[in-house]
């Protein structure tokens, strides 16, 4: 099973452009994801992208992976469309995870996980997670990701 992590940032792309790993893009976020794919024996590739509708829905469509993390994009300010990118191409949404990120959150930054937009679903057979873009979100994500990706992935072959 292959995961590709796609972080979601055009300050980023703007300065460091198509780079293959996130230590050359200063990515703490993408590193925090990384890792704990690397402590679980996961295989993944990586990808920086900028904001916006078409990069994002070109790497969910483009993908070619098992499953999708995008990372970053899901704040409330108008560049923030990763959730506007995806969300229209779920075939299934997965509520629970978005309801549960956002309960855990609660606990790290209290009321203000209220502005998390964390969302998941299903584009042709494929899991797709959208993370807020700071490295603790990434980390909460990417554990709860990994939590349940096996039973996921099993429901979705059925």
């Amino acid at each position: 099973m292959i995961i590709e992590v796609v972080v979601v940032s055009t300050s980023r792309f703007e300065r460091f452009g198509d780079v293959g790993n996130p230590e050359e893009a200063e990515d703490l976020s993408g590193m925090a994801i990384l890792d704990r794919l690397e402590a679980c024996g996961r295989d993944f590739t990586y990808r920086l992208i900028s904001d916006g509708v078409g990069p994002v829905r070109e790497a969910i469509l483009a993908s070619e992976a098992d499953a999708v993390v995008l990372c970053g994009g899901t704040g409330l300010a108008p560049k923030d469309l990763t959730i506007e990118a995806a969300e229209p191409l779920f075939d299934k949404t997965i509520p629970g995870f978005g309801e549960v990120f956002r309960q855990k959150s609660l606990d790290e930054v209290g009321t203000r996980a209220i502005l998390t937009r964390a969302s998941a679903g299903v584009v042709r057979g494929v899991p797709v997670f959208c993370l807020p873009g700071s490295p603790a979100a990434a980390r909460l994500g990417i554990d709860l990701i990994l939590a349940e990706i096996d039973h996921i992935l099993h429901h979705i072959s059925e």
